[in-house]
Formats: structure tokens, sequence, C-alpha cells
């Protein structure tokens, strides 16, 4: 592999070599056990929630990572930015961010085989803007520099098969950059491809999230036993502050249906429902997953508003967008 890790190298061993990624697993069993029960009981909480709740769920926690990853690249785009991107709304936000949160958004949610690279990076796909390079901004290797590069990187990464899946993560980054896999300085692709793969086998979550804490060790340096110990804190704080965010959303649900418990008939519980799994909607979209009427949903989002309960996020006349103040 290349040498585009050469400041952060452990010198007496490359971290190609699984023998002191090992060596650091064993040094930091404690912080891994602590990283799997967190995620073990992020997980547990999400497999509690109905099926539509545990796909909100998912989707507040994949704006959350991605807003993270973006701002680890220089890209600032906040999730209410990102959300309305994914709902196509209308947003001013950089266009670049945009394409890669778009991307990453998808990522996150399975898309893209992580054994087949050109596929899960966009390269064989140009139906959509959104998966193709940009000129002069993507400065990965092509054809067949990148099939070798892909094929090597995947050849390492499964000699990595020994260490715990929740311990492979920074292992993944640093063989990820060694291979050129992404242009430099690029940090969402590695991260997404980390994410997932660490959560091969999970049943609760498609990828494991860290949240702002993966901004410590996305771009991180240093020898293997540094970069373990600062990975499995990250891993711990960022499925706690999901499982909290979970949890702050079940109590916010109570608390709407209790400030509405006046309201006759079942159409606010209807609306506060749709509200509590989904991170951003529409009054459409209300009407159409709470089965009101528009003017009904747009009542009900008024009312909500008044009382705190949720909040506009856009600003806008039109597109208007409303999410749960919790």
């Amino acid at each position: 592999m290349g040498s585009q890790e050469g400041r952060s190298i452990d010198h007496t061993q490359s971290l190609s070599d699984p023998t002191p990624w090992l060596a650091a697993q064993v040094e930091q069993g404690r912080g891994l056990a602590e990283a799997a029960r967190d995620l073990g009981r992020l997980e547990a909480t999400i497999a509690a929630l109905s099926p539509d709740e545990a796909a909100g769920a998912r989707e507040r926690l994949a704006l959350i990572e991605v807003e993270a990853m973006l701002r680890a690249q220089g890209l600032m785009l906040a999730q209410g930015e990102i959300g309305r991107e994914v709902m196509e709304a209308v947003t001013r936000a950089d266009p670049e961010a945009v394409r890669l949160a778009r991307w990453a958004i998808r990522r996150l949610n399975g898309q893209g085989a992580l054994a087949d690279l050109p596929a899960f990076l966009g390269l064989h796909r140009r139906a959509s803007a959104d998966d193709a390079p940009v000129p002069g901004l993507d400065l990965r290797p092509r054809g067949d520099d990148f099939d070798a590069a892909a094929a090597e990187f995947l050849h390492t990464a499964d000699g990595f098969a020994a260490l715990h899946p929740l311990a492979r993560g920074p292992a993944i980054l640093a063989l990820w950059r060694m291979a050129g896999l992404s242009s430099p300085g690029h940090v969402v692709e590695p991260a997404i491809w980390s994410a997932r793969h660490m959560a091969i086998g999970a049943e609760g979550v498609r990828f494991v999230p860290m949240g702002r804490h993966g901004r410590r060790v996305w771009t991180g340096y240093g020898p293997p036993a540094d970069r373990l110990a600062a990975h499995l804190a990250a891993l711990s704080a960022g499925a706690q502050e999901g499982r909290a965010l979970i949890q702050r959303i079940r109590d916010w649900s109570a608390r709407a249906r209790s400030a509405t418990a006046p309201i006759k008939g079942d159409n606010a519980a209807r609306v506060i429902a749709v509200l509590a799994a989904r991170p951003l909607v529409s009054a459409m979209e209300v009407e159409a997953r709470a089965g009101v009427s528009r003017p009904t949903a747009e009542r009900m989002l008024k009312r909500l508003t008044d009382l705190g309960l949720i909040r506009e996020v856009t600003g806008h006349r039109r597109f208007r967008l409303w999410t749960v103040a919790v």
C-alpha cells in the first residue's frame, strides 16, 4: 500500500499488519466490552419500537451521522438542510455538500454492497448526478488502477477477521487511506464503509453510529493502541447519545398526547405518531401518513407549533417542514 498514512504509522509495525491491532484489542478489552454493551442497548431500544418508529429512529441517527461526517470533511450542512434535501425541498446549501449528503444517506440506509467498491462509491452509475464524480475533485485512481487498489484493500481487510467487528473500524480507515480509494482529505466515504462494516451481523442497526464523537477518530492519527482507544470511546458515546435521543422522542410522544388530550377524536394522536416516526414532515406527508385531510393536517401542525411541541425548520412559505421539539 501507499504512504499517505506515513505520519501516523507506528514505525515498529505497519498499520496493515493485524498483529498490533490484535494486541491493542487485548489492551482495550474493557473499552470493547463497554462499546458492545452500549451498542446492544441501542439495538434493544430500537427493537422495542414499532416498525415505523424504528425506521424513523434509524433515519434520525443517519442524519446526525452524515452531518458529523460532513463537518469532519470541512463541509457545513445541518441536519435540517440534509433532511430537506432528502425530501427534495428547496435549499441554498453548497451543491457539493448536498450531493455528498444524499449519497451518504443512501449508503447508511444500506445501498451499495460493501464488497463491490465501484458500486458502493457509485463509480459505475451515472443515472443520478449525486453518484457522479465531481470534476477536479475526484482524485482517486481510475480504471485498472482503482480495481487493483480495491482488490488489495478488500484482501488486506479480510486479514483482520480475527478482530472483533467493533474493533476493526480504525484499522479499516487506515487501510482505506493507504489504498488511496478516496481523494485525499475525503472523510465521508471511508467512514461510512467502516460504519456499515462494523454493523455486519447487527439486527437493530444498519451502521454503527458515532455521531459528533466520530469527528475525533475519522481523521485520527497515531499507533493502533491510541486509535482503538479513541475509537471505542467514540462508539460508546455515540450509541449512548443515539439511545438517549430515541428515549426523548418517546417521552415527547407521551407529553404531546397529554397536551392534546382535550382535542376530540384521534386525529391528534395519529399526527403525533407520524411526527414521532419521522425526523422531518411536510403537511402533505402528515396528510398521507396520518390519513387525515390537508386542512386537518395543517390545523394540527399549527396547534402543535403553538403548544411548543414542534417547530418549523424551513422558514419558507412553501415547502414547509416540521420536526419535534425535544
